[in-house]
């Protein structure tokens, strides 16, 4: 039997997963479409998977003390709409009608400012690092559900629209595969 496809609700929040909120958020500008999907990649400490560090980040939990290199994030206030971890599961932080504070200084197509009009992804990983089965198997669908909610017309990396200033979602990113995976699921 096939599962359901993913939904999001009238909130901007998706149906039966994981909501962890973040106080790193605001209200979008008015009118302003969500358009843009941004995909990064994180892992806290880095090239360390599994933990709780990104969440603490998401979540200003994040102890400066418990590992060296979270002195410098020490008070970064950042988020993202959705994480999926190396198995799969998916952890929302933001809902989407919100605008996450994931792209900083950036730029697509023109438009300056991308957490306005996109909902950023992050992918448990790193540049060094090939994502797993699972992890696109998750983005796939996710994607597929967003589209589905929203006018996405456009798909980038935090290096596409940050460049110079961002290396995510990185080399070991197959956006091949990713963007065959949507089109063979009708997108």
């Amino acid at each position: 039997m096939k599962a359901s496809p993913l939904q999001i609700d009238e909130t901007g929040c998706l149906d039966g997963v994981h909501f962890i909120p973040s106080p790193n958020c605001d209200e979008r500008p008015a009118g302003c479409a969500i358009d843009l999907l941004v995909i990064h990649n994180i892992s806290l400490p880095p090239e360390e998977f599994g933990g709780d560090g990104v969440i603490e980040l998401f979540t200003n939990r994040l102890d400066p003390e418990a590992h060296p290199y979270y002195q410098t994030l020490r008070d970064l206030k950042v988020s993202t709409h959705f994480l999926i971890r190396r198995d799969g599961e998916l952890i929302q932080f933001v809902p989407c009608e919100k605008r996450a504070w994931h792209a900083g200084v950036s730029s697509w197509q023109g438009r300056a400012r991308c957490n306005d009009f996109s909902i950023g992804i992050e992918l448990e990983g790193s540049d060094a690092t090939p994502f797993t089965v699972s992890q696109y198997e998750a983005l796939v669908a996710l994607t597929l559900a967003l589209q589905k909610a929203y006018p996405i017309t456009g798909i980038a990396g935090h290096s596409d629209i940050s460049p110079g200033r961002k290396t995510d979602p990185g080399p070991c990113f197959d956006w091949e595969r990713y963007r065959a995976a949507l089109i063979a699921a009708g997108c």
